[in-house]
């Protein structure tokens, strides 16, 4: 068995309840895998994976309505480590931004006293990651650097600004949600406030469109759909239209390029923003829940849907299997109607009713295949999807087209066999096929699955106010194997909540009553009393319940047996000091003493009985001296015993001192009854002390009242002093010993209850009152502590108590019950102090050398034959204690990842891979995410096992391409695809002569010139186009190679570039298949995303390379500062050599050692004299930053192979060259 070891430390903690209506859009799931939320004017930040609360930050007075986790897309290293930082907002437009491991307010924002809509930190810049941008109300929108509180920039709007969405793919391009309508704009940028007022659009309301017809047929959805014209106008909308204010949602898509929607609550609208038009419509059917909230994935294009009733679905768009890829398809044939999301998974709703109901939902953004659901009574439910593969013979005959499992897993197709670990995240769990609309190649082996939502998380709030609270007896040296620091919680519904008050988590819920509980008295470790009074009736009687729980059964049984009907209500109920006896106190009946053990009635008081004010146990009796009494008399018998029968002595005396022993052991239960005693006053404030002994009890003495006392509402007795509080707030201190008494008027009004502090000679006493609490020391006669209502906190306390000899329990009408410490400073706790239940995966709380230290220890273990997740025999010299920590963070990873992390078979890439996803470090999931695509295509092509496709691409990439939310990084014939299928679905869906120019020019820049054509010559002759259209159908049509017209629509072209016309100058040259010097114009002017989006579909490999190699030198300038984007683009070009060198220069020092490594393995480096130099001197570097972190293995291990350059180090690490073996 294990030592039994008893932790006694209860840290100050606050326990929260349910929500305020403010906090329904307080919530944020973090990339760091935390999930924080508000409460009233608390942020709660709990663990998703085992559902824990570790953090409760306070210190905004006001109700939070955002809380937004600062993303991870940079390079973590010693200068910028691994650290939890939040930014909270309040209806007073006060912003925190918080080092929540920490527990510590960093920077305090304010602007002006309104609450902020909305909050968003600015990721896409290497420069900075201390920027945040906020909307303070009705119409601004404020810059912030949050390290130093600082104002950059400020702009105000003409309409009232509600939300705002940045563009995934440009973060120059700020969307803005209106009160009016939508502005976009374009020239957002970090340095200086947007210039103009943005461009200003109206939408048209959808409530005409037929949302409850079920887009069945194709021909009915597009019936349905010619009458869905949400059409994106310049001019405010007409009467007829409801005006934008039932839009509840505004996102861009981050699976695809200037794609939006719009939520309104029957319908979720996809806009493509490049036509302004939608291009597909989610409606629900008239019987169906509406929306409340949606998240758009990136990793696959999905969308999870948050209902009214609590339920969330995924829906994944449908994906066509036969794609118009070549103009001699017949547009009319075309499949593609609109974009369809069918729905593939639900999870269950919640039973709404006035009070709960869901408040928002959050998604994980680093595997996005869990979702959280916020309920307003404090729940917090996780959601995680799971894949299932099911037989094909068991498919659903349903339209939905089938999901199939991903070829390959973290970046790397694996054989059949390979260790996987499909629900890692959802692109492993849903393959492209799904998206990429592909053929399956025949005989493939793909396998179908299902996805389900499942539970894997719950965490609950305490229950709406009224609290009646009480802790357990105080720990002593007798019961310190058993004890555990319990509270018992009375709630307004008749249960008791009983917590464990080192983990915070909820011990036990009973039912015990049918009305609010008033009170509760533990009368031992694992049991107490609970009374409770149903509501008067007209005479003012009521149904008392008084019940007597068992905790370690539930048991609940009605103490005064049938009593309790139509009788005047208990007012309290008092425990004697040795849990024998119980006084039970009525408003207008005379009081009843009970025997506890028994659960006897001792004596019901006659009628003439005084009324009690309040009434208190004495800590004196006479226990010691009737256990002397009686273990003389039992030795007396003894020794008789032994007399009398001298043979059997030896054998009696044992018998004897076992049943001394026994007996000792039970007489509190039985034998003995002590005489205890108790004090009580009556109206007019006089004392009476009587005593109680076995089921007598005797009235001893009577104290006049002291006429500076109003009438007593309570006592407290500890030792030698009595103290009594009276309704005018005065406290009377009373030395039993000294015999003086001295009265202190606090002026705080009524004395609602004062309690002694537990331990032995611990004087300080708490008084409540009803704006607050008083600490005192009795000893001293003297305030500790005080707190006010109104003053320096913003709730009103119900109820106080004592955790332990130096700890406080308050609760309040936020629902929200506070340990904390004597002087009752609401302070939030350093998260490592925490005594979690279960062990949390958390990298971020350990010291930021430990945390990277623990990241190069996952990532490779070369030094070693095999991998092992025990970090004992590392030879890491710093303290033992920080071992220990490293120990407990790979305890808690969960079996699947360890089996994973322990395969020899899964490689660096994958390993990389996986271990960005369980750091939540954005930066690095994209680069090794890119870089394994390209590496693995790269072994492809050189093994030759390659079948190339009539369009020159290999087959394995359109089977397996790197997913379109990469946009430009994809391939380019994957790229071509996707954009070709998006421009037909604009050509369905166009309305108007605008858009169908739109699309006529896409189509041009696509090489798709007979549509382009067939589109020209649809221009009707009274449009003032007609002529020009007319002429350019023309034109395209007859455009030859022949020299004399080439050159004059070149010259033509560059023309009209130079007279400001660049869109029409890009189509010319276009025609004339001059792209890449279209490309270059669009460069020159400043059009690089274009330029880049152009070379991927026109241009062959080496021009669309020059292209974007130029761009990357444009990143890198030091005014764009964007190298991170920059070193993406070299991975997606093969540039395998440029990308080290840049990580290098960058100082990124593990990323180039581990992408060197990977490289070299899959042969991606051509082998030179420079390339060596390069290696040996990244190598070396690395080496030294492993130093630093204090991880001498690894340090050895690359000095090792950086040749001379890692020589020194090598000496200064204690090995001679020759003895270190290659790894």
């Amino acid at each position: 068995m294990l030592p039994y070891t008893v932790n006694f430390k209860v840290s100050a903690r606050t326990l929260t309840g349910a929500l305020n209506a403010h906090n329904k859009a307080a919530v944020d799931w973090g990339w760091q895998g935390l999930i924080a939320y508000g409460c009233h004017s608390l942020v709660v930040v709990i663990d998703s994976n085992t559902a824990q609360t570790l953090q409760v930050l306070e210190k905004h007075k006001a109700d939070i309505v955002k809380v937004k986790w600062a993303r991870e897309n940079y390079h973590h290293n010693i200068g910028s480590p691994y650290c939890l930082r939040l930014a909270s907002a309040d209806v007073n437009g006060k912003i925190i931004v918080w080092d929540v491991a920490a527990g510590v307010a960093q920077c305090e924002i304010q602007e002006h006293v309104k609450p902020i809509q909305d909050v968003q930190w600015l990721w896409n810049q290497d420069a900075s990651r201390d920027l945040l941008l906020a909307i303070h109300p009705p119409n601004y929108i404020v810059l912030w650097n949050a390290d130093t509180g600082t104002k950059l920039w400020k702009k105000s709007y003409a309409d009232n600004i509600l939300s705002f969405s940045f563009d995934p793919f440009d973060p120059s391009h700020l969307t803005l949600l209106t009160s009016e309508g939508i502005v976009f704009i374009s020239d957002f940028s970090p340095s200086k406030a947007p210039s103009g007022p943005g461009k200003k659009v109206y939408i048209s309301s959808p409530h005409c469109s037929p949302a409850h017809n079920k887009l069945a047929a194709a021909t009915g959805a597009k019936r349905a759909l010619n009458k869905v014209k949400v059409l994106v106008t310049q001019e405010k909308p007409s009467a007829e239209f409801v005006a934008l204010n039932d839009c509840l949602q505004l996102a861009y898509l981050p699976s695809k390029r200037s794609h939006m929607l719009l939520l309104y609550p029957r319908e979720i609208l996809i806009l493509d923003l490049e036509v302004n038009q939608t291009v597909g419509v989610i409606a629900i059917e008239r019987t169906g829940v509406p929306f409340l909230q949606v998240i758009p994935c990136s990793q696959r294009d999905g969308l999870f849907c948050l209902h009214e009733n609590g339920c969330i679905t995924l829906r994944v768009r449908r994906s066509y299997s036969s794609i118009c890829t070549t103009s001699s398809d017949e547009p009319d044939l075309d499949p593609v109607q609109e974009l369809t999301y069918d729905l593939r998974s639900q999870c269950d709703a919640i039973r709404v009713t006035k009070t709960v109901r869901p408040f928002s939902m959050v998604c994980c953004p680093v595997n996005e295949n869990a979702a959280a659901l916020i309920v307003s009574d404090g729940r917090v439910m996780i959601w995680e999807l799971k894949s299932a593969v099911c037989s094909r013979n068991a498919r659903n005959s349903s339209a939905v087209s089938p999901l199939y499992s991903p070829v390959s897993f973290c970046g790397i197709p694996g054989g059949v066999l390979q260790n996987k670990l499909p629900d890692l995240s959802l692109d492993n769990m849903i393959g492209q096929s799904a998206i990429a609309g592909e053929e399956h190649p025949k005989g493939s082996i793909l396998q179908e699955v299902h996805l389900k939502f499942l539970l894997t998380g719950l965490l609950s709030g305490l229950p709406s106010p009224q609290f009646a609270i009480r802790m357990c007896p105080p720990l002593t040296t007798k019961n310190i194997k058993m004890y555990q620091p319990l509270l018992a919680v009375g709630t307004s519904n008749g249960s008791v909540l009983v917590y464990h008050l080192t983990s915070g988590l909820l011990h036990k819920e009973l039912s015990v009553h049918s009305c609010e509980v008033k009170g509760i008295e533990w009368t031992s470790l694992t049991s107490f009393l609970s009374f409770a009074a149903s509501t008067p009736n007209n005479m003012g009687l009521v149904r008392n319940e008084l019940q007597l729980v068992d905790l370690p059964t539930g048991r609940s049984t009605a103490f005064r047996g049938d009593r309790g009907n139509d009788e005047s209500p208990i007012e309290t109920i008092k425990v004697s000091h040795l849990k024998q006896y119980l006084a039970v106190v009525f408003k207008d009946k005379p009081l009843e003493l009970w025997d506890i053990r028994t659960c006897t009635l001792l004596r019901e008081m006659s009628k003439s009985f005084p009324a009690i004010t309040a009434l208190e146990w004495s800590p004196s009796h006479n226990l010691k001296s009737l256990r002397k009494k009686q273990l003389a008399t039992r030795e007396a018998m003894a020794r008789q015993t032994v007399v009398s029968d001298a043979e059997l002595g030896a054998v009696e005396s044992s018998v004897i001192s076992l049943l001394q022993e026994a007996e000792s052991k039970s007489e509190l239960s039985q034998n003995i009854s002590a005489r205890e005693h108790f004090v009580f006053t009556d109206n007019d404030g006089q004392v009476y002390h009587l005593t109680v002994e076995g089921n007598s009890v005797k009235d001893s003495a009577r104290i006049p009242p002291d006429g500076s006392m109003g009438s007593i509402t309570c006592i407290a007795w500890k030792g030698d002093t009595l103290v009594l509080g009276d309704m005018d707030g005065n406290l009377n201190f009373w030395d039993l010993k000294g015999r003086v008494s001295r009265g202190i008027p606090t002026h705080r009004s009524w004395v609602r209850k004062i309690r002694f502090a537990p331990g032995k000679g611990n004087q300080k006493l708490i008084a409540m009152y009803n704006d607050g609490a008083e600490v005192w020391d009795t000893k001293e006669v003297q305030m500790v502590s005080s707190l006010r209502s109104g003053r320096n906190v913003t709730f009103r306390i119900l109820d106080v108590d004592w955790c332990t000899s130096d700890k406080v329990i308050l609760a309040s009408d936020d629902g929200c019950i506070r340990v904390l410490e004597m002087s009752m400073k609401s302070t939030c706790f350093r998260m490592d102090e925490q005594e979690l239940v279960e062990p949390v995966w958390c990298p971020y709380l350990l010291v930021p050398r430990a945390a990277l230290a623990l990241k190069a220890f996952l990532l490779h273990q070369p030094w070693n034959g095999r991998y092992s997740l025990d970090i004992s025999h590392i030879d890491y010299p710093e303290n033992e204690e920080i071992k220990t920590l490293l120990q407990e963070q790979l305890y808690a990873l969960s079996n699947d990842i360890k089996k994973l992390l322990l395969d020899p078979e899964f490689t660096l890439l994958q390993r990389c891979l996986l271990v960005s996803r369980l750091y939540g470090d954005e930066s690095e999931l994209h680069f090794w995410t890119v870089a394994a695509h390209y590496l693995h295509s790269l072994s492809q092509a050189k093994s030759g096992d390659t079948v190339v496709t009539k369009d020159g691409a290999p087959k394995d990439k359109l089977n397996n391409p790197l997913d379109i939310c990469y946009d430009v990084l994809c391939e380019n014939a994957y790229f071509q695809k996707f954009q070709l299928e998006r421009v037909n679905l604009q050509e369905v869906k166009r309305s108007t002569y605008d858009h169908t120019r739109k699309c006529t020019d896409q189509l041009l820049l696509l090489g798709q010139t007979d549509r382009a054509v067939q589109l020209l010559l649809e221009t009707s002759a009274d449009n003032q186009h007609y002529y020009c259209d007319s002429l350019k159908a023309c034109l395209v049509t007859t455009v030859t190679s022949s020299g004399p017209s080439q050159s004059t629509i070149k010259l033509v072209a560059t023309n009209m570039i130079a007279n400001g016309k660049l869109a029409e100058g890009v189509q010319l040259l276009c025609l004339i298949d001059k792209a890449a010097d279209a490309c270059r114009y669009l460069q020159t002017y400043g059009e690089w995303n274009r330029a880049a989006w152009l070379a991927k579909v026109r241009l062959n490999s080496e021009e669309c390379a020059d292209v974007l190699k130029r761009w990357v030198d444009h990143l890198c300038s030091p005014q764009v500062n964007q190298k991170s984007k920059a070193l993406l683009v070299l991975l997606s070009l093969g540039c395998f050599v440029s990308v080290a060198e840049t990580l290098h220069s960058m100082r990124y020092f593990d990323r180039a050692a581990l992408f060197v490594e990977a490289c070299l393995k899959y042969g991606a480096f051509e082998v030179s004299e420079d390339t060596e130099k390069l290696i040996t001197a990244i190598y070396a570097d690395y080496a030294r930053s492993l130093k630093s972190l204090g991880f001498k293995q690894g340090a050895v291990h690359f000095a090792s192979k950086a040749g001379a350059a890692g020589r020194d180090l090598l000496n200064e690490l204690g090995f001679p060259k020759e003895e270190v073996t290659e790894g």
